[in-house]
């Protein structure tokens, strides 16, 4: 057995029949048709139910139009954005760029050399030292 919802719109209050488990969409779409009417029944007032549910239902179709086209320009825009990265995943990793470091600081081999000509001088002077006093 299906369930029945009491929806009220415009003040009136209507029996619906819906699936299992549909209940909340449908009270949820009933409290737009809502909103719809008394905007409606604010500006003219009492009106005949079939015309109050056809023009609020009118109003609610024109509203939501605006946000189908939203929806659907979002969509596109998504679309292209999509294509876009798979084109961007699609293309091979780029060869890695080779970039040469100096190991050696600037100034460095200068610095060696200096260094290797002290200890030889010190090397000819221990020699030195060492033949004087053999």
């Amino acid at each position: 057995m299906m369930p029945h919802v009491d929806v009220e719109i415009g003040g009136r209050t209507f029996e619906v029949a819906c699936q299992d488990g549909e209940e909340p969409y449908l009270r949820a779409a009933a409290a737009m048709l809502d909103t719809e009417a008394q905007v409606l029944l604010a500006q003219t007032g009492r009106v005949p139910e079939a015309r109050m549910l056809l023009m609020a239902g009118l109003m609610l179709a024109d509203r939501t139009a605006g946000v189908d086209d939203q929806l659907r320009e979002a969509s596109d825009r998504m679309a292209a954005l999509q294509a876009r990265i798979d084109e961007l995943e699609a293309r091979p990793d780029p060869e890695p760029e080779r970039i040469e470091v100096e190991v050696m600081p600037a100034g460095l081999e200068e610095a060696m050399a200096a260094l290797a000509d002290e200890a030889e001088a010190v090397a000819g002077a221990l020699e030195d030292a060492r033949g004087g006093a053999a």
